[in-house]
């Protein structure tokens, strides 16, 4: 595809993933929505989006944003996943040409009236989750969905689409992972987790749908969260902040407890 033609900047950290399944709570920021996680011995791939460009399929080329700063790891270069985990149907969010290039014995969760994206590629197990349902997997994995403040369509007709954050739950660990969402306190009713994942960026002009970093950084402490792995920013241009502006706002608000910001750049890695 011509999408490949003048490829973005290649990340500058990439994850070591050497002793990886020997991590019980474990982050890699691969970048955007798509975040390696480890999480009580099991390996979690959110929102995973690969690919140079997002958006609407034109034959050769993708209509959409095209990528700043390249995936930190290539598909050949994940680990064995034990989930797919997919909050909303928003080309950033389920990227089918990624989805395609994926194990397809691999689980799926993810939103309400979403499967019929993502089962035509062949995945054998996709699960579709409303908000206060969950699922228990192989393993001891348990994934609830919880709301958000965003909206679920991929097009301008389907809005019957749903749009989820989850809890990601096993090994006695609890993990967050935000999805898109503009501020709002439904995260005080989650418990507290281990750590968020929420994102930062996309907030201007659209302060609406995703939250700022002060918001997501008060939205973190809603659910008691010990750690902060900023997402959503830096990867694509899909509002008017400078790409660099979301995570400098992040570390000043958080101030004397920056060192609860996890993961600053693509490639990143953190464990606990």
């Amino acid at each position: 595809m011509l999408d490949r033609i003048n490829p973005p900047t290649r990340a500058r950290r990439k994850p070591d993933l050497r002793g990886w399944e020997d991590q019980d709570l474990a982050a890699a920021w691969l970048g955007h929505a798509t975040v390696l996680l480890r999480v009580g011995g099991m390996t979690i791939l959110t929102d995973p989006v690969l690919s140079n460009r997002v958006g609407v399929g034109l034959g050769l080329i993708t209509g959409g944003p095209k990528r700043l700063i390249a995936p930190a790891l290539t598909v050949r270069e994940l680990p064995r996943i034990d989930l797919i985990l997919i909050s909303h149907a928003h080309f950033d969010h389920l990227d089918r040409p990624t989805l395609a290039r994926l194990p397809k014995r691999i689980p799926v969760v993810t939103a309400n009236n979403t499967r019929d994206l993502i089962s035509d590629l062949g995945f054998r197990k996709v699960t579709e989750l409303a908000w206060g349902e969950s699922v228990k997997l192989p393993g001891g994995l348990r994934v609830s969905a919880h709301p958000v403040a965003h909206w679920g369509a991929r097009t301008f007709y389907d809005k019957h689409r749903g749009f989820n954050a989850y809890v990601i739950e096993a090994g006695g660990r609890r993990v967050l992972y935000g999805g898109d969402s503009a501020y709002h306190e439904g995260f005080k009713a989650l418990g507290k987790v281990d750590l968020a994942v929420i994102g930062i960026g996309a907030y201007d002009p659209w302060v609406a749908s995703h939250a700022t970093p002060e918001q997501a950084w008060e939205m973190a402490g809603h659910c008691g969260a010990d750690f902060l792995l900023p997402m959503h920013h830096s990867t694509f241009r899909l509002s008017h902040e400078p790409p660099h502006e979301p995570m400098e706002r992040m570390l000043a608000v958080a101030g004397a407890e920056a060192d609860r910001v996890v993961v600053r750049e693509v490639g990143g890695q953190w464990a606990r």
